[in-house]
């Protein structure tokens, strides 16, 4: 696994789940926020598969025009439709003795959810306009950074599809969760993308230092790359200093964003079941994006819950107006 860089527990017990993974064909979802290297790791799992030397093909199911996206999948034959001027393998086909990767695939239509989970449960794919099903060799590797349990219980995903893609679920941890992979990052991507642009790589001042491992980084590893390649572009070879840094960073750690403790102190008991239900409040009881807010996963948030006894109180607040206003 070293295409995913950290030596975080938080990390490594996700990529020993993996390796076990890689090694066999058992349909895998990954989970995890925007950013937090869902596709790095489903071609990480590919590359250390005994499908390496066959194709990888990855599909943003959110890209996919809803009238196209079950052509763009399984594929169509000529004459199927208005437009079909030549015949079109899809990409499951087209990852045959592969891995196929559909990133967001809460996304797609629920006519394709069906016609997905037939070709997961029966291994044939039937295009657009032919008479028979033909047997794909196909190995499918899902992602999505929306609670598919969630989406199930309102409607919005098959439940015989959820079940059938999380044989295997892996969850990769945000970056706040896993801190000190931070330096380790910063380091690597600074170095890399100097390279890549053929430029100087600066240096990091201490204090700027601790602005960038002090901040939360809600865009995950994505946004602290590209973070260091705005560095890298426009202050090759000089030593960043804070006030180089976009202002969200600089005003992140230290004492802003400590807590002070009252003289009279404080139960915190209550104090971890009111945050906790302020923050579900704030996402409209979606329990994913409240654990998000508290830097949980959010089976840790679901155990807190029900240790202080939240689950009734909640469910009551969903069924009045005051917690979606």
């Amino acid at each position: 696994m070293n295409r995913m860089l950290g030596k975080s527990p938080e990390l490594q017990s996700v990529l020993r789940a993996a390796r076990l993974v890689a090694s066999t064909d058992v349909t895998t979802l990954i989970l995890g926020e925007s950013g937090t290297g869902k596709e790095l790791l489903a071609r990480t799992l590919h590359d250390e598969s005994p499908r390496a030397g066959s194709p990888f093909i990855a599909v943003n199911c959110a890209a996919l025009p809803e009238g196209l996206a079950e052509s763009e999948l399984f594929g169509h034959r000529r004459g199927a439709f208005t437009g079909a001027v030549d015949a079109h393998d899809g990409r499951i086909a087209a990852a045959d003795g592969g891995t196929l990767f559909l990133d967001e695939v809460g996304e797609l239509p629920a006519a394709v959810q069906a016609k997905l989970l037939r070709f997961l449960e029966s291994g044939e794919c039937q295009p657009l306009g032919a008479t028979r099903p033909q047997a794909v060799d196909t190995r499918v590797v899902a992602a999505t950074h929306r609670d598919l349990h969630e989406d199930v219980a309102a409607g919005r995903f098959r439940a015989d599809l959820y079940y059938r893609l999380q044989v295997i679920p892996l969850e990769l941890p945000a970056l706040r969760e896993r801190p000190s992979d931070i330096p380790a990052l910063l380091s690597h991507f600074l170095e890399t993308l100097a390279g890549q642009h053929g430029l100087p790589g600066p240096r990091l001042s201490c204090a700027a230092r601790q602005c960038l491992e002090a901040y939360a980084w809600p865009g995950n590893v994505r946004e602290l790359r590209n973070t260091c390649e705005r560095l890298v572009i426009l202050h090759a070879g000089q030593t960043i200093e804070p006030d180089h840094l976009p202002a969200a960073l600089r005003t992140t750690g230290g004492a802003g964003n400590s807590f002070r403790l009252p003289a009279e102190g404080v139960r915190m008991d209550e104090l971890e079941a009111d945050l906790i239900r302020q923050a579900l409040a704030r996402t409209e009881g979606n329990r994913s994006r409240a654990a998000r807010l508290l830097g949980l996963t959010r089976d840790t948030l679901l155990y807190r819950m029900k240790k202080y006894g939240l689950q009734e109180e909640i469910a009551g607040m969903q069924r009045t107006p005051l917690l979606s206003a």
